[in-house]
Parts: C-alpha cells; sequence; structure tokens
C-alpha cells in the first residue's frame, strides 16, 4: 500500500482481515504508530487491527504481488520516484485516487489513445516509472478520516471499491485483488467500463468539493443554503455532459446524488487538505476534468467560475503552483 492514510488505512487493514501479508509506504508520526501499535480502524462493523509492515523507503519492502497507490494526486511524482523497487517483472499497480487518472487515455481506442495528462503526470513520470499496462482503476466510496496517528475513522456505514482495467477485460489480477477485499469485509465491483465509474464520482467531486472549499463548511451545510443548491443542480449537470460526450454516461439519478450530498456532514478532502495546510488536488479533480470538456467541446460556465474561486482560494493558502 503506497500511501497509508484515511483510505490507503483502510483498504490495508481490510486486506489483513482477508488475509493478505501487508506491507505499507508511510512517514512520520503515522509510520511511527504502525510500527509501534500497527493499524487500527474503527469502522460501523466493529474495529480491525492489523499488523503491517510498514517503511517510508520502499527499498526496504522490496517486490510485491500487487501495489495500491492510494496517495492524493499532488504526491504522484513522489510515487514515480519511489515506486521502482516495489515493482517485479508483471506486479499490477491500482491507482485509488480520485479525479481523472494519469492513465486515462490507454486503451481507449480512437484519436486519443496514448494522449498524455500533464496536468496529472508532469513530464510522464508516472507513465515511464510504471507504465500503463501495469495500472488498473479503482474509485473508492469511503468517508474516513485520520483521527490519530495509527488510527483510521470510518463515517460510512456502507464502503465500496470499484476495480476495472483500461482496456475493460476482466481479469484474474483485479478478481485476486476483490476476493481477498471481499473477505476482508469491503463491498467491490468489478466493471468492464472504469472511466464511466470514474465519472459517476468525478459528478459528485466536481460539485462538493469546490462548494465545500468556497464555503468552509461540508456539502450538507453549504446545500442548505438554496443558491448553493441550485449551483450544485447546474454544476452536476455540466459534469454529466462531460461524461456523456466523453462516451460516459454514470447511472446516477441527478435528483438524488443531490439529496445524498446533502445530507452529508463529513467534509470532502480536499476542504481538510485546505484546513490542514496540505496539497490540494485542484489539477485531478477540478483542472483536467473542465481540459476535458474543452477538449470535447462542452460549456461549462457555472464549473468554470466555481473552480477558477475554488483555484484561487487554494493559491491564497499556498497550497496550488501557479
Amino acid at each position: 500500500m503506497f500511501g497509508a492514510g484515511a483510505v490507503g488505512g483502510h483498504l490495508a487493514a481490510r486486506l489483513a482481515r482477508g488475509g493478505a501479508e501487508v506491507s505499507v509506504v508511510a512517514r512520520g508520526a503515522h509510520l511511527a504508530a504502525i510500527r509501534e501499535r500497527g493499524l487500527r480502524v474503527e469502522a460501523k462493523d466493529g474495529t480491525l487491527h492489523a499488523a503491517v509492515t510498514a517503511s517510508d523507503d520502499p527499498a526496504a519492502l522490496g517486490p510485491q504481488e500487487m501495489v495500491l497507490v492510494t496517495v492524493k494526486a499532488p504526491a504522484l511524482p513522489a510515487v514515480a520516484a519511489g515506486i521502482g523497487p516495489l515493482l517485479g517483472a508483471k506486479t499490477p499497480v491500482v491507482f485509488v485516487m480520485n479525479g481523472i487518472p494519469w492513465w486515462y487515455f490507454h486503451k481507449t481506442g480512437g484519436g486519443q489513445e496514448g494522449r498524455r495528462l500533464p496536468r496529472i503526470d508532469p513530464d510522464d513520470a508516472v507513465w515511464r516509472a510504471v507504465g500503463p499496462g501495469r495500472a488498473i482503476g479503482g474509485v473508492v466510496y469511503s468517508a474516513c478520516t485520520v483521527i490519530a496517528p495509527g488510527v483510521v475513522e470510518v463515517e460510512t456505514d456502507r464502503n465500496r471499491l470499484v476495480l476495472g482495467e483500461p482496456d475493460g477485460r476482466l481479469t484474474p489480477r483485479v478478481e485476486s485483488l476483490a476476493e481477498v477485499l471481499r473477505a476482508g469485509g469491503f463491498a467491490i465491483d468489478v466493471t468492464a467500463d472504469i472511466r464511466t465509474a470514474i465519472w459517476a464520482k468525478l459528478a459528485l467531486n466536481l460539485v462538493s468539493g469546490p462548494l465545500s472549499v468556497l464555503s468552509g463548511h461540508a456539502t450538507r451545510d453549504a446545500f442548505a443554503e438554496p443558491a448553493c443548491r441550485e449551483a450544485a443542480r447546474v454544476a452536476q449537470g455540466e459534469a454529466l455532459a462531460i461524461a456523456a460526450a466523453l462516451g460516459c454516461r454514470p447511472d446516477v439519478d441527478p435528483e438524488k446524488m443531490l439529496a445524498q450530498q446533502g445530507r452529508l456532514a463529513h467534509k470532502a478532502s480536499i476542504l481538510q487538505d485546505l484546513e490542514l495546510g496540505r496539497p490540494m488536488e485542484v489539477a485531478a479533480l477540478f483542472e483536467a476534468p473542465l481540459e476535458l470538456a474543452r477538449m470535447a467541446g462542452v460549456a461549462t460556465p457555472m464549473l468554470d467560475l466555481l473552480v477558477a474561486l475554488a483555484r484561487l482560494r487554494a493559491k491564497a493558502a499556498g497550497l496550488v503552483g501557479s
């Protein structure tokens, strides 16, 4: 597990519960606590304790059967620089991350095949270090937070991970991971259309993220304001229009999605990053989708405004590049 924060720590504990031998790349006080006491995950179905091997040096862990990357997008250059010692000749790498992934145009076919996304992967660092042939997509739904070093709290009753190959094949390497995670108590869907799964979550993140950053509140409180709720409705329509123009039609009910968001007391992870002074996922979550909108000829005036304001807020805090 490259990155053992909230989502990574939760998945690591589920893998261990499912019978896997788990190693994690972590750092700082979180690493020290995991080494001393193991991982503890406070979930709705009970407390999970996982004894895992932990290091801040991937070379100390050596080649792995499978690697899951659960860092946020600003940390991808560090992943590219450090992941090499974890990779054997056939080690797959599962990217469980929010936003548009660096491998998005791998195995799409058509005129965009192999297109690079420098906003997400500057200088093709991950493309070269990992290679798109190793990549597996992952979309996670799990509201969780690191509440103390080595301790993760999970707020959602049902935690779900969607897994899929970029080329749509249903492969043994994906099924093997799904089997272990299911045994650990995680709901797993394996899909032949991972890009549609990515857009299903992006339709949430593109709405809740900017509004959370701008308001400083969880979506439940932001959506209590009628003007914010209407802005969210318009922005969500624009997000789904981008997806449709790219051939993805998520099976979501926009009104139901807005209603669910309006009940969430959990702060969006990008707002947590702002409050804690951590680099924010502005490029992967906000700017890359709008770049694809321009490519597809889709007008997004509400998203353009919300994203521009959110980016200015992040820039003022010194948490995003120019």
